[in-house]
């Protein structure tokens, strides 16, 4: 199976270095979600808050667009904290108000990240809703219940864990580690079970630790995984290629801080926390697990087809493993 595997990698790799040259071209390397929150405080009137992340030390490049005809009460008041930039606004809407009315993000179609909007209103209507850059704006209108934010925090959950080539190299890492079927299962499930608990008790509040160092003991955690793909390879032994579902349990609690930055980050009301945490997490599962039936399903092809490469080169995708997480590992580091 892992011979399968490696081969397969073949595919994954070079989709992977392709992915990444493309994403270059975008601020896209930044994949928290700006946040926006409105309250109707008077007919007509809102106060706003607006906050988008920081991009080292600047600011991503995204607009809050209101309506024509929507001003400013008063002078805007702007906080820069660790990670984000904050401003906070005061806003007369005219006596229309914003209902069906569109508020627009310039800039975040060159992005992957998303909007999340919450917004309410005097008449005890409410909004959830997320622009994407495929769709930069949201319309203010009545909410689309319980099912409507689902579905958005199921999607975000998605679109986050495919926009993530380090996540999903350590996925890989992982496929080619397990030495059977059952191992497989295991492991992936250990993977699953840890970065939910760190997922939950980061975006609860339970826990609260900077990105930064997180997300380059991720990096660090896929150099690892390729040093023992290579170890096991060669016929070596280790707790981590004999378990590696310990060694998915142990990194996955990583991980799971890195997937919550994409909801912690967004600044989420209290009363919407739980529900977008569970469907955000059903949004992750079903991407992780859509990622491994493509590469099986890339394994499964090749043994049909019956190619054939040298044995050295089937440990090629171990070594870009190793070698994509130290890149990433000097490049965090670096920024730390």
């Amino acid at each position: 199976m892992n011979a399968l595997l490696r081969r397969a990698g073949w595919v994954f790799c070079a989709f992977l270095f392709g992915w990444l040259a493309v994403s270059q071209t975008a601020e896209a390397h930044e994949s928290r979600p700006a946040y926006l929150e409105i309250e109707e405080t008077a007919a007509g009137k809102y106060t706003v808050l607006w906050r988008t992340p920081m991009l080292g030390d600047r600011r991503l490049n995204v607009v809050l667009r209101f309506p024509e005809g929507v001003g400013d009460v008063k002078e805007p008041i702007i906080q820069q904290l660790s990670d984000s930039l904050l401003e906070r606004r005061w806003i007369d809407t005219g006596p229309d108000g914003l209902a069906g009315r569109r508020i627009g993000f310039p800039g975040l179609e060159l992005t992957i990240t998303e909007a999340v909007v919450s917004a309410k209103l005097l008449d005890g209507r409410s909004l959830m809703a997320i622009a994407r850059p495929s769709q930069p704006w949201v319309e203010i209108e009545p909410s689309g219940g319980i099912w409507g934010t689902v579905v958005d925090f199921v999607r975000q959950g998605f679109e986050h864990i495919l926009s993530g080539p380090d996540h999903l190299l350590f996925v890989f890492g992982l496929l080619l580690l397990a030495q059977s079927p059952w191992m497989l299962v295991k492991t992936i499930t250990a993977f699953t079970l840890a970065h939910s608990l760190t997922l939950a008790a980061a975006t609860l509040g339970y826990v609260n630790l900077p990105a930064a160092p997180i997300e380059t003991l991720i990096a660090l955690s896929i150099v690892f995984l390729g040093v023992e793909i290579v170890r096991a390879y060669r016929g070596a032994t280790s707790l981590a290629i004999r378990n590696p579902w310990a060694l998915a349990f142990a990194f996955g609690l990583l991980h799971g801080f890195g997937f919550a930055g994409a909801l912690s980050a967004a600044g989420l009301p209290a009363i919407h926390v739980p529900l977008a945490l569970v469907s955000f997490n059903v949004g992750v599962e079903i991407g992780q697990l859509a990622f491994v039936a493509v590469i099986a399903l890339v394994a499964f092809a090749i043994r049909k087809a019956g190619v054939i490469w040298p044995r050295r080169a089937e440990l090629l995708p171990a070594y870009l493993v190793g070698s994509l997480g130290a890149f990433w590992l000097l490049q965090r580091i670096a920024q730390l």
